[in-house]
């Protein structure tokens, strides 16, 4: 992986080798500024010889890529994954508010200021991830100097995705036009076959994916079609086949994503008006010229422009966002037995940010791995995944909490995780 410098007025030079940055930090002519992405700063002047260096965005709803090259070199390459709970957690909290509604708790004053949106407001699930690209497409372009900035970008017709052959006045009529309800156009578009059995000619149900006791709706991307041989109360137990489909999210065709591109293109666009855009029908050919597979940060290099590749970064970066803070003060059950009532907003002692001088998100080894901690347990217990989101468990055991005595502190870290690893 490369080192960026900045001079020592704060400008932009050309990255070096992590060797080169090895001495001049050795000899105190630097200095470490930041460590993710490792950035140092020359104490001493220095104007440089600056390149210009070509910066390919691959933007996603749920990833992005980035790449960074130079007179056909690629100097750093990755992705970044973009949060996908802020909805969920919403929702969470807006039940937790309701159901204390219900209970003898403290007096709070309704609010009547913030009925009204500004302009420009946008739902925090994409305001979200919209927010985060940016910030980090600005962080990478402040690191190198004269960048040329290149976004693909999408255009999506969600209806022509459903049904290539609408037309005309096909698109003021929704899905369900034609059927007496939404319960028939779901054994219509199932083709009236039970997708437990996959059998036809029996009577059907519609299935709620998610149970609306769980907060699933009545929408048509939430049903599905299941024969009352199979729609019974063993299947809807934990563990069978229809209570699994709800735990791990059965996917059914969604167009959400291409709506969410719609939107952030217009951002993009507006944010940078000086950067250059592709689509990704000019990406895919680029991309198989250069023989580079296909994933995000691949097509990031594409899209840069880079006309061939003479020498390949040995490695690549990944980089995902940890929520720190809870915002929902109340839990879903209410705690009882206390001798003192909670008139301070006291929280659940495992809803806690730090412990024993760990804190959440920090970056630790153990067991020969690095993880992040994602919470605590007890008094001396905490949990820690990978990047990836797997356990870092004690081997041969089976439960998720390990000892903080086993913890070896890396580093702390802030609402980010970043990981590079390096390949041949």
């Amino acid at each position: 992986m490369i080192v960026f410098v900045i001079n020592k007025h704060g400008e932009a030079l050309m990255p070096c080798k992590p060797r080169k940055a090895r001495l001049l930090l050795k000899e105190k002519k630097a200095k470490v500024i930041s460590y993710n992405p490792f950035t140092i700063q020359l104490l001493y002047g220095s104007s440089g010889y600056k390149q210009e260096v070509k910066v390919g965005v691959d933007l996603g709803a749920k990833h992005v890529g980035i790449a960074m090259t130079s007179e056909e070199k690629v100097l750093v390459k990755g992705k970044i994954e973009l949060r996908q709970d802020v909805k969920g957690l919403l929702e969470t909290r807006r039940t937790y508010r309701r159901s204390r509604r219900h209970r003898k708790t403290r007096y709070r004053k309704p609010r009547f200021a913030n009925r009204t949106r500004p302009n420009g407001w946008l739902p925090p699930s994409i305001g979200s991830r919209i927010d985060n690209t940016l910030f980090w497409i600005d962080k990478f372009c402040s690191l190198v100097p004269n960048p040329k900035l290149t976004i693909e970008i999408g255009k999506f017709d969600a209806q022509k995705m459903i049904s290539p052959e609408i037309q005309g006045v096909d698109y003021q009529q929704g899905q369900t036009y034609g059927y007496h309800d939404v319960r028939y156009f779901v054994f219509a578009r199932d083709g009236y076959t039970c997708q437990v059995c996959r059998k036809k000619g029996k009577i059907l149900n519609t299935h709620h994916i998610v149970y609306r006791s769980h907060g699933g709706t009545d929408r048509a991307d939430n049903l599905i079609t299941v024969c009352t041989d199979c729609h019974t109360y063993e299947n809807h137990q934990k563990g069978q086949i229809l209570h699994k489909w709800m735990m791990e999210g059965k996917k059914l065709p969604r167009y959400k994503e291409g709506t969410f591109m719609n939107v952030f293109r217009k951002r993009v666009c507006c944010k940078y008006p000086l950067a250059t855009f592709t689509y990704g029908s000019i990406t895919t050919p680029k991309r198989k010229e250069l023989g580079l597979e296909k994933t995000h940060a691949n097509d990031a290099v594409a899209i840069s422009g880079i006309s061939r590749i003479d020498q390949h970064a040995n490695g690549m970066f990944k980089i995902k966002q940890f929520r720190k803070k809870k915002r929902s003060l109340h839990e879903a059950t209410a705690r009882k037995g206390r001798k003192h009532k909670n008139v301070t907003s006291k929280r659940n002692g495992k809803n806690t940010r730090s412990l024993q001088g760990f804190y959440l998100n920090d970056r630790v080894k153990l067991f020969g791995k690095t993880g992040y901690i994602t919470g605590f347990t007890g008094t001396g217990g905490a949990y820690v995944k990978t990047i990836d989101g797997d356990y870092i468990t004690i081997p041969n055991k089976n439960y998720k909490q390990v000892g903080l005595r086993q913890l070896a502190r890396v580093s702390h870290n802030n609402s980010w995780q970043f990981e590079q690893s390096a390949f041949g």
